[in-house]
């Protein structure tokens, strides 16, 4: 997260304003669009059934 300069708070508000998501290449994960200041975002998400967790894979800036 340091790396791409955002914290737990900011990946909270991601997910709460996601404008959309779809199935990833691989099974079982998740894309997630959204924004962070001002910038287009790609989460990929992978469920935690068990857990009855969201586990955040990568984010990433879209271009």
């Amino acid at each position: 997260m340091r790396d791409r300069g955002f914290t737990e708070i900011d990946l909270r508000g991601m997910l709460q304003d996601a404008s959309g998501y779809r199935a990833d290449e691989q099974d079982g994960r998740w894309v997630v669009e959204t924004r962070l200041r001002e910038r287009s975002w790609e989460m990929v998400v992978e469920p935690d059934h068990e857990g009855r967790l969201l586990v955040l894979v990568t984010a990433y800036t879209v271009k």
